[in-house]
């Protein structure tokens, strides 16, 4: 078995048949596998594939705020407890959450936020629940992506749902959906988020070096993307349904 070292990234990202190191072309997502309802002891959950990206989410709520003095009289508090487990890297990550963790946790509520009816739920919280069991780029996309499935599981009134994704640029061309070893070596990396019901942009990182036209045409590259991500989570929504409506009509049988 060969030996992997871990901060060591190959020269070129790109194989000599023009393709990336994974076979995508420039465009091309990784495979995506979407869920829902996956963890019946929560109110609302799901569960995401992307490349080697595996992330679970689960919502509970709206129920009692603790600690009380965090409670808002006029609204209710959405609450998001991003985690990795201490697997899910190459170097064993520390149990306890870190700033990293913490951080990614503040951009994926600031994302769900505006789409949340907060304002009929005063003096209670919603708390989401992610648990990032394997890694491999773009977990705060993925966590993003998720978390949205799971509140809309809970049945929790939305105004849509939100999808999420990074692009960047590697030895000087633009791709979509980052890999880990890309985004570690490529040239910037534009994490990205939209919330449906208007179409604007929820969260928006930039890492790297780009112009503004190079800004512009990331950022038309990033909807089409987007576009797709949100329909394989409706579909997954969909097929939930559509099974226990089956199952309903075999035991009329």
């Amino acid at each position: 078995m060969p030996l992997i070292i871990k901060d060591e990234y190959p020269e070129k990202l790109f194989r000599e048949d023009g393709k990336r190191l994974d076979g995508r072309e420039l465009n091309e997502l990784r495979p995506i596998k979407m869920e829902v309802g996956v963890i019946k002891s929560a109110d609302g959950s799901a569960y995401l594939e992307w490349g080697n990206n595996k992330v679970f989410a689960a919502v509970y709520g709206p129920r009692e705020v603790h600690p009380h003095h965090l409670a808002k009289p006029d609204r209710g508090i959405l609450r998001v407890f991003y985690r990795m487990a201490t697997y899910s890297v190459f170097d064993r990550k520390r149990p306890a959450p870190g700033r990293r963790e913490k951080e990614i946790s503040m951009i994926v509520s600031d994302c769900l936020e505006p789409i949340l009816f907060l304002e009929l739920y005063p003096g209670t919280s919603f708390e989401i629940f992610i648990e990032v069991v394997d890694a491999d780029g773009g977990t705060r996309c993925a966590s993003t992506t998720v978390a949205a499935l799971a509140l809309a599981d809970a049945g929790i009134p939305m105004k849509s749902l939100v999808s999420a994704i990074a692009v960047g640029k590697i030895d000087g061309k633009q791709v979509v959906d980052l890999s880990g070893i890309e985004d570690k070596a490529g040239d910037a990396d534009l994490p990205i988020a939209i919330t449906w019901y208007n179409e604007e942009i929820s969260l928006l990182q930039f890492d790297g070096e780009m112009d503004l036209d190079e800004m512009t045409k990331f950022l038309d590259i990033a909807k089409d993307a987007l576009s797709k991500i949100h329909q394989m989570q409706l579909v997954s929504l969909k097929s939930k349904y559509i099974t226990l409506k089956e199952g309903e009509g075999e035991k009329k049988r």
